[in-house]
């Protein structure tokens, strides 16, 4: 009797140690109670620099469109396309040099620039050697969509958003959410830059992470969740799950136990 009460005990106590926490399974909590539910946030999303693959959108526009037919693509009939194959044979790939190649302008270097530094060079490049200020030239550069990658205990795969910009939080969303073995306090986001790859660590579980200045998703970047230790154990989840599968196995352990004994 005594026996079973010391694996009775062991059973709970390791039920009670493996199963996941609603702490660690919540986003963005405040962990000191606030007067109101109002959240400063502060707006740590810098301008985005072009980077090498890089997919733009460019339109250039006047008065007359005539005259600006030729500064534009072919599928520039259809503006507002916005399907992913629309935008790859119709957008300016960023090559290995950091150049695009724009009709009759030739090979123009935007690596490094923001969208409103390339719009302003093309600008000032059409107006000097093409047109007049009365031709009222308009020209719009925008990302072709961001495009994000998502990896282990999340929605795998890669997603683009015809947005401006777009939340950490958000992207997990699209991509389904962080499963129940997903760890939430260590999620990895693999981020490119000019001089290579860097790995930033933030806790989707602690709202600090709003001012983060990774809460903003990049284009190209690679959002990692990595898997919970009790994950490898296989002994589930939850408290019910975990003690079930500990019974089963005391269980067994118990009738080889005795049938080695006799």
């Amino acid at each position: 009797m005594r026996y079973r009460s010391v694996l009775f005990l062991f059973a709970a106590l390791l039920a009670l140690s493996s199963c996941v926490s609603t702490k660690q399974m919540s986003y963005l909590q405040e962990h000191e109670k606030e007067v109101d539910s109002i959240i400063q946030v502060q707006r740590l999303r810098k301008p985005y620099r072009i980077q090498v693959g890089d997919l733009l959108s460019i339109r250039v526009k006047a008065l007359d469109q005539d005259i600006v037919g030729m500064f534009n693509p072919i599928g520039s009939e259809n503006p507002n396309a916005t399907t992913e194959e629309a935008v790859y044979f119709d957008g300016f790939t960023v090559d290995d040099h950091g150049n695009i190649r724009v009709p009759t302008m030739g090979e123009i270097n935007v690596l490094g620039f923001t969208e409103r530094e390339v719009r302003e060079k093309i600008e000032q490049k059409l107006l000097e050697e093409y047109f007049k200020e009365e031709a009222n030239i308009f020209v719009t550069v925008k990302l072709a969509g961001i495009r994000y990658t998502t990896l282990g205990e999340i929605g795998q795969g890669s997603q683009v958003v015809y947005k401006d910009q777009i939340t950490l939080m958000e992207a997990i969303a699209n991509a389904g959410g962080i499963n129940d073995y997903g760890d939430r306090e260590n999620v990895q986001i693999i981020r490119q830059y000019p001089q290579g790859e860097e790995v930033h660590v933030v806790d989707v579980t602690d709202i600090e992470i709003m001012k983060s200045p990774y809460y903003y998703i990049q284009p190209n970047d690679m959002i990692v969740v990595n898997p919970l230790p009790r994950k490898a154990l296989g002994l589930g989840t939850t408290g019910l799950e975990v003690f079930r599968t500990v019974s089963s196995l005391i269980a067994l352990a118990t009738s080889i136990y005795f049938l080695t004994t006799r």
